[in-house]
């Protein structure tokens, strides 16, 4: 049993599983891309402490070009203009025998709508709607605060557009589904099925792990 399954957990799950137990399951952590990580940490911090009304005149004269030219687009936003509810905001649910849920870059109110705000400096998802992130923060955020007014906004901040998915019962009770139905194949995944999958792969891999999958 998992204390939490998170977005990123589906995600690798579903991508490969031999990742998903490599990474998860014996935390094993492979070198990343700092310059690509810490850019999206950069702006991802400027507008946690803007939307909290902190000074941020300091960090954003040490803003590289590109940094500076991406975080005028993303405050000039009209969901910047919104009111906050919280920023690097941790929701959680339960549905069936485990937890699902994340952290959301931010959570904005306009009257009645909440908006859940996602800060992309790669590219938003292709098919947005059944994105991992898409499913548990909107079931999270309609738990936690009883409406189903809720829009969640990919801010693509690569190509400066937004990708929205409107929630609805409809698609609460398919997110639902799906969120069961892949966690019981994550509790029903095996090492015997670990190995197969390792054999049938061969040596054509070629993930952060494929240097140690064979």
């Amino acid at each position: 049993m998992y204390p939490q399954l998170s977005p990123n957990m589906l995600k690798t799950f579903n991508e490969c599983p031999r990742k998903f137990d490599f990474r998860y399951l014996q935390d094993i952590q492979m070198p990343v891309n700092d310059e690509i990580f810490e850019f999206g940490k950069n702006i991802h911090a400027l507008a946690s402490y803007y939307l909290r009304k902190e000074n941020i005149d300091k960090m954003e004269k040490s803003l590289s070009q590109k940094e500076f030219e991406v975080w005028t687009y993303l405050k000039s936003c009209k969901y910047f203009g919104y009111e906050v509810i919280n920023t690097e905001y941790n929701l959680a649910l339960r549905i069936g025998k485990h937890f699902f849920g994340g952290r959301l870059d931010a959570l904005v109110k306009n009257g009645d709508k909440y908006y859940i705000l996602d800060y992309k400096t790669g590219s938003a998802p292709k098919n947005a709607k059944y994105d991992y992130q898409t499913i548990i923060y909107l079931l999270c955020v309609h738990a936690f605060f009883k409406t189903n007014d809720i829009d969640f906004v990919y801010i693509d901040l690569k190509h400066k557009e937004e990708v929205t998915v409107t929630f609805s019962e409809d698609l609460e009770n398919e997110y639902k589904k799906r969120l069961l139905e892949l966690s019981d194949k994550i509790d029903s995944y095996s090492s015997v099925q670990k190995k197969q999958e390792c054999i049938k792969a061969g040596n054509s891999c070629t993930c952060e792990y494929s240097v140690i999958c064979f």
